[in-house]
């Protein structure tokens, strides 16, 4: 059973996990936290030691909050190939759930964090690379079950794909429009079947 102070740890970055997704650090004030909130300045600082460390944990939930679910579907599925198509699966509707959300934490966190917050941005890189290393092992294992050809870089293919996703979830969000990530899934799906796919 969660403590009273964790309780409300976990209030605090549900609260204020989407607004710094959607403002960024730097435009987040302590003001619009506590407002958010309803909670002192003096009861955000008891549960984290400044604003940056706040950013950090919530830039972590709000990683969480979209990485559980992939992890839901991810963890009934056995065949490496068909994890692949399952991921595109989840991220053609990514933008409907999350478009309220402010879109991509690593987008928007790593691009507002780049020049004014070293930690922050640290933290982003270390989640796009375990995201993208993730990827890279679904394909090496994809190899040593016979479901993806031998001479595939897995390191290039996982790159590829990471940065496809990405990529199309920060036009969709710019445009407002999913049609750029249902076109970019399809077209992962067509690199997948014929690329990758034995």
């Amino acid at each position: 059973m969660a403590t009273k102070s964790e309780e409300t740890t976990q209030y605090i970055l549900k609260t204020v996990g989407p607004l710094f997704n959607k403002n960024g650090y730097s435009a987040t004030s302590m003001s619009d936290i506590t407002a958010l909130t309803g909670l002192t300045k003096g009861a955000i600082y008891g549960n984290f030691e400044n604003k940056e460390a706040l950013a950090i944990a919530a830039f972590n939930h709000n990683i969480r909050f979209i990485m559980d679910k992939v992890k839901v579907i991810m963890k009934e599925i056995e065949s490496p190939l068909a994890r692949l198509y399952a991921l595109t699966d989840f991220y053609r509707n990514y933008y409907k759930h999350n478009i309220n959300f402010g879109g991509c934490p690593i987008l928007n966190v790593g691009v507002d964090a780049n020049n004014t917050n070293p930690k922050l941005f640290a933290r982003v890189k270390e989640v796009a690379v375990k995201l993208e290393n993730s990827i890279i092992r679904i394909i090496e294992e994809g190899i040593v079950k016979g479901e993806i050809k031998e001479d595939v870089s897995p390191t290039l293919y996982g790159g590829r794909i990471f940065s496809l996703i990405e990529g199309a979830i920060f036009t969709s969000v710019l445009m407002r429009d999913d049609k750029y990530l249902l076109d970019m899934m399809n077209h992962l799906d067509h690199i997948i079947n014929n690329d990758l796919k034995l």
